[in-house]
């Protein structure tokens, strides 16, 4: 286990808290949109045989967006898949992501600044106050956002727009 990094304030971590739950709430938007995008007939596709089918993919994404903000309340991380049950069709992932990920997020928001501010260890290598593992489920998230976006274009699909316009839906700025 490594050791325990330097502390935050409370009101740091609150802070950051409120921030990074602000900003994890508006990429789950984007996610979503992503995720709906996946045609029901093409859950199989992978672009080569060592990657992920688009299903499994679509289910990381959504699941580990969920368990990982669930341990951040949890103040635990585990390796253990959390979520056995998957969705039915894609429509019922969006609609579990968005039900599960909101729940999630407001136990993180319920938390008192002092457990924010509590070193957390995972998996061995970082000990760092809990709130920090916020941007590792942003970062995960959009990493395999990106991925699966890739996807989209190569099974037929339309590619919405993410932080900008895309082929299939411009940039109305």
């Amino acid at each position: 286990m490594t050791a325990p990094q330097p502390g935050m304030s409370p009101e740091f971590a609150a802070g950051l808290r409120d921030v990074m739950l602000q900003g994890l709430l508006r990429e789950m938007e984007t996610t979503k949109r992503v995720l709906a995008a996946i045609p029901e007939g093409k859950r199989d596709y992978r672009p080569d045989p060592k990657a992920r089918t688009t299903w499994e993919l679509a289910w990381h994404l959504a699941a580990c967006d969920v368990q990982m903000t669930d341990e951040v309340a949890d103040m635990k991380f585990e390796m253990e898949p959390r979520f056995k049950q998957e969705p039915k069709s894609i429509a019922d992932m969006v609609n579990w992501y968005d039900s599960n990920f909101r729940r999630a997020v407001a136990r993180v928001q319920g938390m008192k600044p002092e457990q924010l501010c509590t070193p957390v260890d995972f998996y061995g290598a970082f000990n760092m106050p809990v709130v920090f593992y916020l941007t590792f489920v942003n970062n995960h998230s959009i990493h395999h956002r990106g991925y699966l976006a890739a996807y989209l274009r190569a099974m037929g699909a339309k590619v919405p727009s993410i932080y900008g316009g895309s082929a299939d839906e411009p940039w109305q700025g």
